[in-house]
């Protein structure tokens, strides 16, 4: 079962493993069942690569993306508004302030990240206290009922501190590219440690 790297693309064995595994195929006809070893065809290959791609392209920029308390700012706001105030029914109020902030660019990540009107009671003082201090809401994150520092460490700001922004790139595709690289590479490394596709059995 040595490894052999002269010629990766073509396989990943020595010659005494390769007769082995031929003698092995040619041996073993799974219950009358045969199998070739013809090449993955192009057309599939194609339509994998399509299918990650689009799952990818469909998901951007929202896989991933945390809610920061710069999301309910609005939410925050419109709960001292008049007419949400009157309204004595949490679901109805809850309702209005989501009408009230339609339309300001962050429908698709409100919608993705629903808040009940008792969490938003809740972190309503914690984001008005941020806001009071004049820091960057988009630095903070919204876990649960809570509102704490988020916990990324990007560029130095001019202070000296972090960034703790999520950068554009980072909504969770980074675990996501090093799984399917992880996945194609071990699909890779056991297609390649068969005989080469050169090789037909003869089925006896």
């Amino acid at each position: 079962m040595s490894w052999n790297f002269d010629k990766p693309l073509v396989t990943l064995v020595d010659s005494a493993t390769n007769e082995a595994d031929k003698a092995l195929w040619e041996r073993e006809d799974l219950g009358t069942i045969t199998e070739d070893n013809n090449r993955m065809p192009l057309p599939v290959v194609l339509l994998v690569v399509l299918t990650v791609l689009t799952a990818f392209a469909v998901t951007f920029p929202l896989w991933g993306q945390r809610p920061t308390a710069a999301l309910y700012e609005g939410y925050v706001k419109s709960m001292n508004l008049p007419e949400v105030m009157a309204i004595q029914d949490d679901e109805a109020a809850m309702k209005k302030i989501i009408q009230l902030n339609l339309g300001k660019g962050n429908d698709e990540l409100l919608e993705r990240h629903p808040l009940p009107m008792n969490d938003l009671r809740i972190i309503k003082p914690q984001i008005e206290a941020l806001m009071a201090k004049g820091v960057n809401l988009k630095e903070y994150t919204v876990v649960g009922d809570q509102v704490v520092m988020a916990n990324f460490e990007g560029n130095v700001k001019a202070d000296g501190t972090p960034e703790r922004i999520q950068p554009w790139w980072d909504k969770g595709y980074t675990i996501d590219i090093f799984y399917v690289t992880y996945f194609f590479t071990l699909v890779i490394i056991m297609i390649k440690r068969l005989p080469p596709s050169t090789w037909q059995p003869k089925h006896h």
